[in-house]
């Protein structure tokens, strides 16, 4: 039987989120060139919370999408069951646009990296900056590292974080270390 250790709370994350969110105000000051993707499929949960502040903060209507990036995995066609793909929904162009790409979970780097390959079907951006709400360090397979991050968390390959949304039915939000 696995076993779980908690790692974050709700009252935490609140606090995690709008320290993310005044870096990110202090970095793009009146979002007028930016917009926010979430990572399908548990970025997009973050994402929305970023979002949300973010607007109540600046009253700006900065915009958000959902991107999957399932398609483009290099591990697409290696697995012995199919990947099912989430919705993508990217109702902008990102043709010059700073991007803040938004996942629940930074691990490997290589959900990231077809993340960006997928990006491309909406245009060439002016930047991309990643965000996301725990990073796994020692586990990187490939050279990105984030320029936001919620918190940090030394991981072994067996281990795995497991992040529970209140908007996926859980009765709150909690972020598990995984043995």
């Amino acid at each position: 039987m696995p076993q779980k250790r908690l790692i974050l709370n709700s009252p935490l994350l609140e606090i995690m989120t709008s320290r993310l969110c005044q870096q990110l105000i202090e970095n793009h000051q009146d979002f007028s060139n930016s917009v926010v993707m979430g990572l399908q499929p548990r970025g997009i949960y973050f994402a929305e919370r970023i979002i949300a502040e973010l607007r109540e903060r600046t009253g700006k209507d900065i915009p958000l999408g959902y991107l999957d990036a399932t398609f483009y995995r290099d591990d697409f066609r290696r697995r012995e069951s199919p990947l099912l793909p989430n919705k993508t929904n990217v109702p902008f162009l990102i043709e010059g646009k700073r991007v803040i790409l938004i996942d629940d979970v930074l691990a490997s780097g290589r959900m990231v990296r077809a993340a960006l390959d997928a990006m491309t079907a909406f245009g060439r951006p002016k930047m991309v900056e990643l965000m996301v709400l725990i990073d796994r360090r020692y586990n990187r397979e490939l050279p990105i590292d984030p320029d936001y991050v919620g918190m940090n968390v030394s991981t072994v390959e067996s281990q795995r974080v497991q992040v529970e949304w209140k908007e996926q039915g859980f009765h709150s939000d909690q972020i598990w270390m995984v043995d």
